[in-house]
């Protein structure tokens, strides 16, 4: 299974470094930038079909997907990771609360949601589109994270040692397992 996710384009507390979790934050107007990566990534995507076409329950994704022309089906195991009281607030508060287990072991953290529990919903993502060929996914910062680290590691402990940037579009290839 090929799966192509892309970030979310901004939105105001990206701008402002704030965590939004599952707050659900518009995205801004493009800039002349934006437009011109949005054309290089769907440069990227010409050629593919999709079996599906996905976003998050947040507007912010389903906004992304329609900038792109897609009109995407909403699945809630795509949410971005519920941060709990650090929502909207500066990512240094977490990082300064967390410090090494964010970026070591993030599995024991709990927020407004465990991290294990994200873990749990890449997994039965994973599970519900294993018979897709090519998925299409407009999704969030650390749940990218956690998809990229459970492809390349087997778990999402890696996840705080990467980064995705909003519009940033990413191709990963998963074995499919018949279930």
């Amino acid at each position: 299974m090929d799966i192509t996710v892309i970030r979310h384009l901004p939105t105001e507390w990206n701008i402002k470094q704030k965590l939004q979790g599952k707050r659900d934050i518009p995205i801004l107007s493009l800039t002349e930038k934006q437009h011109l990566n949005i054309a290089k990534n769907t440069n990227l995507l010409m050629g593919k079909s999709f079996d599906h076409v996905l976003c998050s329950s947040l507007l912010r994704t389903k906004q992304t997907a329609e900038r792109y022309g897609y009109t995407a089906v909403q699945d809630a195991l795509l949410d971005e990771l519920d941060f709990g009281p650090f929502e909207g607030r500066p990512k240094e508060d977490l990082l300064c609360e967390f410090g090494e287990l964010w970026i070591e072991h993030p599995q024991k953290i709990v927020l407004g949601e465990s991290l294990s529990n994200l873990e749990k919903r890449i997994i039965s993502f994973l599970n519900k589109y294993n018979n897709a060929a090519h998925l299409l996914v407009f999704g969030h910062g650390s749940w990218i994270r956690a998809l990229s680290s459970y492809h390349r590691f087997g778990h999402i402990n890696a996840m705080n040692k990467m980064t995705v940037n909003n519009n940033e579009c990413i191709s990963l290839e998963f074995i499919t397992v018949e279930i």
